[in-house]
């Protein structure tokens, strides 16, 4: 099924032992533990590596040598720009560098507020960290389904992190939130790549095979008519992200129109940065059992 089930896989106790060796030996001593922890994952995930395997062999035409190798490195990196993000987040951000495309697109929502969609496609809380350096006040819309012990542990341990957080909830909450941010001036963050069960999607090509994309980001951004963006923060070489947005529009299109111009556009970036998809289920499956196709 290519609905995401809304949970990050991972154990409180994990990230409790990355955190204390970033705090005693710092990143790269992280890093060390984490090739063992990318061995584990493609070992004893199977459900996940075997999506991804098949995104590297049917999606990318990798050879099976190159995919098998692809896998491990898409875990390892996937780990690199969760340990950045804490080490960041906890008041470590001398120790990378940023590089930036279209900033000044982005500095331009300082007046207005505005809606900037991304994708799992490098690590959006860290392109968080880079909009509060361009003092935008920044709000990502997450699903309301991580571990609570984990939220709450890594709320204590990322005070330098510089975003607030809008759970998505049945109760739709979030609506009221999300207008009083954009009534403030500020900036939404949202995903267009995920959807959830009882999500309405739309099926369209994507990397040469048929997949099905959310609705409801897209939607928001055309029914409040504001301004918009599309953007990444994608790891480097070394400790260096790259923050790159597209220019600003004006979300005058229909829904599903905005859509089309997302979905081009991902397939673009994608294709510069493969290894930075960190969507770990079957993606370009025709089972969406429970969303809503329009």
């Amino acid at each position: 099924m290519s609905s995401w089930k809304g949970k990050t896989r991972g154990g409180l106790l994990g990230y409790q032992i990355f955190i204390y060796i970033l705090k005693k030996s710092g990143v790269s001593a992280a890093y060390v533990l984490l090739r063992i922890v990318a061995c584990y994952y493609v070992i004893f995930a199977p459900k996940s590596t075997s999506a991804i395997y098949s995104y590297f062999r049917d999606i990318l035409g990798f050879n099976r040598l190159k995919a098998c190798q692809a896998v491990y490195k898409s875990y390892y990196i996937f780990g690199q720009t969760l340990i950045d993000k804490i080490a960041i987040g906890s008041g470590q951000s001398d120790e990378f560098q940023y590089t930036f495309d279209g900033v000044e697109h982005l500095e331009t929502l300082k007046e207005t507020g505005g809606v900037v969609i991304s994708a799992h496609l490098g690590n959006w809380e860290i392109a968080g960290f880079l909009l509060d350096k361009i003092k935008l006040t920044t709000n990502i819309l997450i699903y309301e389904a991580e571990h609570e012990k984990i939220k709450n542990y890594l709320d204590q341990v990322m005070k330098d992190r510089k975003v607030n957080i809008i759970a998505i909830k049945n109760d739709l909450s979030h609506i009221f939130k999300i207008n009083t941010a954009l009534r403030n001036k500020e900036v939404i963050c949202m995903h267009g790549d995920r959807f959830t069960s009882g999500g309405r999607v739309v099926r369209k090509v994507f990397m040469g095979k048929n997949a099905f994309f959310p609705l409801g980001p897209f939607t928001i951004a055309t029914k409040l008519k504001v301004p918009y963006s599309f953007a990444y923060a994608v790891r480097g070489k070394g400790k260096t992200y790259h923050l790159s947005a597209t220019p600003i529009q004006n979300a005058e299109s229909t829904a599903e129109e905005l859509l089309d111009q997302y979905v081009e556009h991902l397939e673009t970036k994608m294709k510069q940065t493969p290894l930075q998809w960190f969507n770990y289920y079957d993606f370009w499956s025709e089972d969406v059992k429970g969303a809503v196709v329009e």
